[in-house]
């Protein structure tokens, strides 16, 4: 038996967490409670593969050869430039008798906790990915340990639509609870509201000041991509006629505007760059006003302080983007004198998985997106 949070896979620096070292040893034989996993498929989340992208100006090959060199040098697939890396899909080849995972050989499976810690070895130089998509197909294998996270794959749905929601099912169970503690009667203080999907009740915050006069105002930055149009759809999905949701998706351009609009995810779609602090708040005053809660989805920097401005005194911003600089975000708040509650998107939430993928399939608007986007990196 090892360490059930990976200690036993550090290989430097000694005593700190698998996230945080340097490198990991990827070996492939297994400790009692450990899970391998043949890997089929990455998917490298959005910061980084934004990063990558822009430091080898879309070279392909370059693209490829930075993500190996990271994977050798680190044992992980560990960006060390935005500190993130993604998530896998891939088949259970052998699994400890003593792990909790409940999973078997021949399992196909998704990994939802990161690629920053997830012991990863490469074995085929990634000859079948052109560096160009986010979803990299691949052969090696992984290591999960009896703390990591993951998710068998539906039967019906293609595993790179699996792959592709999975990657994000943080978000939108993150807005739901948010928006749920935000719209609860104002005696419901403390532990009461559940997420979709999951069988563990959550605390909520003390009722919104605005309950009863006008519906809450919802802003997701970057709308039109995978968590932002989870997000709207999670919105959506709590409304009800005694609590109402209105809806703004902020794009970067008029084509990111249409497609969003077609999908229907969106009570107002307004196209701004989130990094211009003041032009942001101007589009928001357009369409009714500052967010109670503003929604960061965007995977490039610079988004804080349009963020923390666009969001109404006593609202709430969730940062779920690996481009985040938290630093940024609490001095731009102090400078502001803005009265907001910040946080930090961990990916995690109790019965975030299911609920993702029942929001897929229900709702035709963010199928139709995804399914874009996946036709946008096809070959």
């Amino acid at each position: 038996m090892g360490s059930p949070i990976g200690l036993h896979r550090v290989v430097e620096p000694a005593g700190v967490l698998p996230q945080a070292a340097h490198r990991l040893d990827p070996s492939a034989a297994i400790g009692a409670d450990e899970v391998r996993v043949r890997v089929e498929r990455l998917n490298l989340d959005a910061a980084s593969f934004r990063q990558l992208v822009g430091e080898h100006a879309g070279d392909g090959d370059k693209i490829r050869a930075a993500v190996l060199g990271i994977v050798e040098e680190r044992g992980k697939m560990h960006n060390p430039v935005t500190g993130s890396g993604g998530m896998l899909i891939g088949t259970v080849e052998e699994a400890g008798p003593a792990s909790p995972l409940g999973l078997r050989p021949g399992d196909r499976v998704a990994t939802l906790v990161s690629l920053t810690l997830t012991p990863l070895r490469i074995t085929d130089d990634l000859a079948r990915w052109d560096g160009r998509s986010e979803q990299v197909p691949c052969d090696g294998h992984a290591i999960l340990f009896a703390r990591s996270i993951a998710a068998v794959l539906p039967d019906d749905l293609d595993p790179e639509l699996s792959l592709a929601v999975l990657d994000v099912c943080g978000c939108p169970a993150l807005v739901a609870r948010t928006l749920r503690g935000m719209l609860a009667p104002p005696d419901r203080v403390g532990p009461a509201v559940a997420v979709p999907g999951s069988s563990q009740d959550v605390p909520v915050k003390e009722a919104s000041q605005l309950r009863g006069r006008r519906p809450v105002r919802v802003a997701v930055l970057g709308a039109a991509g995978k968590s932002g149009s989870l997000a709207l759809a999670a919105a959506r999905d709590v409304t009800t006629e005694r609590n109402a949701v209105r809806t703004v998706g902020v794009v970067r351009d008029d084509a990111e505007r249409e497609r969003l609009e077609a999908a229907g995810l969106a009570d107002h779609v307004v196209v701004a760059d989130a990094r211009d602090a003041v032009g942001l708040a101007a589009a928001l005053d357009a369409v009714g006003g500052a967010a109670d809660l503003t929604v960061v989805c965007v995977d490039v920097p610079g988004c804080e302080h349009a963020a923390i401005l666009a969001t109404a005194d006593g609202g709430t911003v969730v940062f779920f983007s690996m481009a985040t600089s938290f630093p940024a975000a609490a001095l731009g708040a102090e400078g502001l004198a803005a009265d907001v509650t910040m946080i930090i998107g961990n990916g995690y939430v109790p019965g975030h998985a299911e609920y993702a993928l029942r929001l897929l399939r229900s709702d035709t608007g963010v199928r139709a997106l995804f399914e874009a986007r996946l036709a946008d990196w096809a070959p």
